[in-house]
């Protein structure tokens, strides 16, 4: 009888030992010999044994019981996080379950570049599938919205902060939470430039930084175009900026501005017929047009017209400015 139980306990002892060690070896071995990145999402309150089993349909772990057991085990189980998560299939069930307690959800990364009208940044958003163009325009234009983030503006046109974002899959969705990043980034990159200044004045500011971002792209220009704006709303002459018109046109703008264009006074972003600046920034201007805007280059200079080559030939005299605009323009 005491050697029938030795024995037993023997081969319980044993069979043990190879049941741990088979659980160890399949929860630490590599899942595939190739790396090979995968995104899997997580939804909120979505069961352990359900991530187990998706986790096993994409090929990220090799073994689901085994898994939901190192879950409940460890106490782990209870611990993972909602989100979205970049994970290798050649990672060990112990990193996974790691991961997905304790790693960092995978940012998504949306580029806004300089220059964009909101609609275009709606339209934008949109395309990525992380907003609603319609709730994106009924936001940008919320009275209680904009004052909640120190905008006393008809709408968030300039202060959408082109940038490079990293966003989360999970939360930063939505019109409203979008655009809330993008004004606080906006005020977090600019607020060193607003010292003591007025709304007013910083709303000026930003009108004529998105008139520079969209007059050039050139870098050595924008002070120069700068002074040029300056000069004219000095001596109370037209701005006459082509896309001012072009904004007040919108979204169904075909591309050429026409003689009917110019001289339309119902457009109230026709800086040919309308003295000063137009009713609202024209575009979300970048770091170095804002700074353009508030330090203009001296000089005497009133006049510009493209040279077809990114550049501008900047005049002093309408004389001087329609001998470059026939040189420049005309026989192009």
């Amino acid at each position: 009888m005491k050697k029938a139980l030795f024995l037993f306990l023997i081969f319980f002892l044993t069979a043990l030992f190879a049941s741990a060690g088979f659980f160890y070896h399949t929860i630490s071995s590599p899942n595939a010999p190739e790396s090979r990145s995968v995104l899997i999402r997580i939804p909120p309150g979505q069961s352990f044994n359900a991530t187990a089993t998706d986790l096993y349909s994409k090929n990220i772990i090799k073994n689901r019981q085994v898994f939901y057991l190192l879950g409940r085990f460890t106490d782990k189980a209870r611990q993972v996080q909602a989100g979205h998560f970049e994970m290798d299939v050649s990672w060990s069930m112990l990193r996974v379950l790691d991961h997905l307690t304790t790693g960092s959800e995978a940012l998504y990364r949306l580029r806004i570049t300089e220059g964009l009208t909101w609609w275009q940044i709606g339209r934008l958003l949109e395309e990525k599938g992380i907003a609603d163009f319609q709730e994106f325009k009924e936001v940008i234009h919320d009275e209680y919205f904009l004052a909640e983030h120190t905008i006393f503006a008809p709408s968030a046109e300039g202060f959408l902060y082109p940038e490079t974002y990293y966003l989360s899959p999970t939360r930063d969705i939505g019109a409203q939470r979008l655009i809330s990043i993008m004004i606080n980034q906006f005020w977090a990159s600019t607020g060193d430039l607003w010292l003591d200044m007025e709304f007013n004045e910083i709303y000026q500011t930003l009108n004529m930084a998105s008139l520079i971002e969209k007059e050039t792209g050139t870098s050595a220009e924008r002070e120069i175009i700068s002074g040029v704006f300056h000069n004219r709303i000095r001596k109370n002459m037209l701005l006459q900026c082509d896309p001012t018109i072009i904004y007040g046109l919108g979204e169904g703008f075909e591309g050429r501005i026409r003689r009917s264009h110019l001289d339309d006074p119902g457009n109230p972003y026709n800086t040919y017929r309308h003295r000063g600046f137009p009713p609202t920034p024209i575009c979300s201007p970048g770091l170095a047009s804002i700074k353009a805007a508030l330090f203009p280059k001296e000089h005497d200079y009133l006049y510009f017209v493209s040279r077809n080559d990114g550049t501008h030939h900047f005049s002093r005299t309408l004389a001087e400015h329609n001998r470059a605009v026939n040189k420049y323009q005309r026989q192009r």
